[in-house]
């Protein structure tokens, strides 16, 4: 089943809806939530599964159409070998447990990211979920894993050259030196003054304008109920795409006559 288009942010408005069609979570804090409970890390990312399962269930009755998790970064091997190793195998076991589950309630599940560094029982894992839910349409849950920005526009450019003969790929660096802020280290704090919370196409790709929304809540503990509290933030929030409030104002009152 072909995969839907959508509307580029920065190239046109896209359709707005009350209750946000794609969610994207960081989901932080499994060991802090350890800690703070003097339980080893691995005790923390075991019950943020369980957190997990509880999103998606939220995700599905909320309407929420797309809910992408990011679950490991590409920075996140440096970790302490006992701590990714349990990470992996916990991967293996939830995908194992649960994918009959997500394919029972019409879920399409899908891994973003580079699998290269995977064992091979992971990545047949992760070939099987997606194979048995790609016909899925109720929810369509991605997991982020070894994923990162820069790679994820690497990869794209790279596989653009590759069909372009003689080409070869593109570095990471090179780009980096092509960018307007070449002159300058990379910013260690973004922060913007005015109430708002978004980067408005300021620095990075697919959260070109996408609204932010930060909570204390570690992880385990980010429920529906704290679901729900993002929701109503996104649903107070103006989102102008470069617009002036007025111009919204004067294209909801061209919709009211038009629907009279």
């Amino acid at each position: 089943m072909a995969d839907q288009a959508f509307t580029s942010s920065t190239l046109a408005v896209p359709s707005l809806n009350k209750v946000p069609q794609h969610v994207a979570i960081i989901m932080d804090g499994n060991g802090r939530w350890a800690r703070k409970r003097f339980l080893p890390r691995i005790a923390g990312h075991s019950r943020g599964v369980e957190a997990v399962r509880g999103i998606i269930r939220a995700s599905i009755e909320r309407g929420v159409g797309y809910l992408t998790l990011f679950a490991f970064s590409s920075e996140n091997w440096r970790r302490p070998a006992e701590e990714v190793s349990f990470l992996m195998q916990l991967f293996i076991k939830s995908l194992q447990k649960e994918v009959s589950r997500l394919h029972e309630n019409n879920i399409r599940f899908r891994v973003i990211g580079d699998r290269s560094r995977f064992e091979p029982i992971l990545v047949k894992a992760i070939e099987a979920a997606e194979e048995l839910t790609a016909s899925n349409t109720r929810l369509h849950l991605t997991v982020a894993a070894n994923y990162g920005g820069r790679w994820d526009v690497l990869s794209a450019v790279n596989r653009i050259l590759a069909r372009q003969a003689g080409m070869e790929g593109i570095s990471e660096e090179m780009i980096s030196a092509e960018l307007s802020m070449s002159f300058a280290p990379e910013p260690d704090l973004f922060i913007r003054t005015g109430g708002e919370k978004r980067i408005s196409n300021f620095l990075l790709w697919q959260l070109a304008y996408t609204e932010f929304f930060f909570t204390d809540a570690l992880w385990p503990d980010f429920d529906a109920k704290a679901f729900d509290q993002a929701i109503a933030s996104y649903q107070e929030r103006e989102r102008r795409f470069g617009r002036t409030s007025e111009q919204l104002a004067n294209a909801t009152d061209s919709k009211t006559e038009h629907h009279a």
